[in-house]
């Protein structure tokens, strides 16, 4: 072989390696901190979700109540704003009476609102309190097509798109989330292995020097939610450098523990984990019944993160109070 064919290869990889703003923090803190549940901590600041654009709502309605959950996440000691795009698909507001242009906006400006959120919030905390965390990411949502679908789909995976009809789904969004300049992508509450793929294939395709992590909902501990065996999806991606981190997002804590022995077997990949508070959840009305029980939250994330987690956040219902309790062991 000629010194280009093997020397070029090798640096660029070390150069991806090295831009991944995932491991650097990792590096350097052991942990990464996420946020936590959007939609209803928008709720809880009066704006209404009960409707196709779900939390997307806000920012039309509410745009300010966006930053807010931002800024208490960032607060409570989170690295990263997972921004409100999960149900803000073009198509999704194109079907709400929104021009393409118009819904392009209004997804740039969802990131953007992130960003002033995040700005805004350093530019106000103490250089010692700097030096004990990362400046802080910002991570645009892509929610699954079966979220767009506003039926519970992206707990089932139930639902059969060609790869060129998921392309024509998921590319425009994320066009506009690079655009809007967001550090890395979230490809999160994904319940459709074929879906899956597609969107690793466009990160690699059309954003090659970029990350994303790879969160899956599942149907119980060995399984994601269209039936594939959860270590099939998982050990697929392991050739995939543009996938910085895998795992699950949007299920019971009660099943962690088992997934985490799953993904372990498979990945050397950092992992990600961000269950639900509890409860359950209605797609048809889009409410929660039962109490969730937040109280214990830190010793169990503790010991995800003692068991090979290193992304750890929180998903529906979780709060502000989630996260603080992460950050107590995680930081102080």
């Amino acid at each position: 072989m000629s010194r280009n064919s093997v020397v070029y290869p090798l640096l660029e990889k070390e150069e991806k390696m090295v831009n991944n703003p995932i491991q650097k923090i990792i590096d350097q803190y052991r942990v990464v901190l996420l946020d936590g549940a959007i939609a209803t901590e928008i709720e809880k600041k009066g704006v209404n979700i009960q409707n196709e654009l779900w939390s997307a709502n806000a920012v039309i309605d509410n745009p300010e109540s966006i930053k807010q959950v931002h800024t208490d996440y960032f607060k409570a000691g989170a690295d990263i704003a997972t921004t409100n795009t999960y149900q803000a698909s073009i198509d999704g507001f194109k079907r709400n009476g929104w021009t393409i242009e118009e819904a392009e906006k209004l997804i740039e400006k969802t990131v953007s609102i992130a960003k002033d959120a995040r700005d805004e919030f350093w530019g106000n905390i103490s250089e010692q309190d700097k030096m004990k965390r990362p400046f802080p990411l910002i991570a645009g949502s892509i929610g699954p097509y079966g979220a767009f679908l506003a039926n519970g789909a992206e707990y089932t995976g139930e639902y059969e798109l060609s790869d060129k009809e998921f392309e024509q789904f998921h590319l425009p969004r994320m066009k506009q989330i690079k655009d809007a300049q967001a550090d890395l992508f979230a490809f999160e509450t994904m319940p459709n292995f074929k879906e899956s793929k597609v969107l690793a294939n466009l990160l690699q395709s059309y954003f090659p020097n970029d990350f994303a992590w790879l969160s899956f909902s599942i149907s119980d501990e060995k399984h994601i939610s269209d039936g594939t065996p959860l270590k099939e999806a998982v050990s697929y991606f392991n050739s995939y450098p543009n996938i910085c981190a895998i795992g699950i997002n949007c299920t019971s804590i009660l099943h962690i523990p088992e997934v985490i022995l799953e993904l372990k077997e498979v990945t050397t990949k950092p992992i990600v984990i961000y269950p639900n508070a509890g409860g359950s959840y209605d797609a048809v009305t889009k409410t929660w019944t039962d109490e969730k029980d937040d109280d214990n939250y830190g010793n169990e994330t503790r010991h995800w993160h003692d068991s090979g987690v290193e992304l750890i956040g929180g998903c529906c219902r979780t709060t502000p109070h989630h996260i603080q309790q992460i950050k107590k062991w995680a930081r102080d």
